[in-house]
């Protein structure tokens, strides 16, 4: 995490660079279209994220 700003957090891919910003709602479940663009937007493979 390199930064946030009210209910988003700001990631880097430290490796690829690539950056994503997260929303975080605690206690809420993100749909599943956010998270597929989050993941899409890291650069890690989906595999690894199962």
């Amino acid at each position: 995490m390199v930064g946030s700003s009210g209910s988003h957090q700001k990631w880097r891919n430290a490796v690829t660079g690539k950056q994503v910003i997260v929303p975080y709602h605690r206690g809420r479940i993100l749909p599943l279209g956010t998270m597929r663009a989050i993941i899409e937007g890291s650069g890690i493979d989906a595999d690894r994220w199962l």
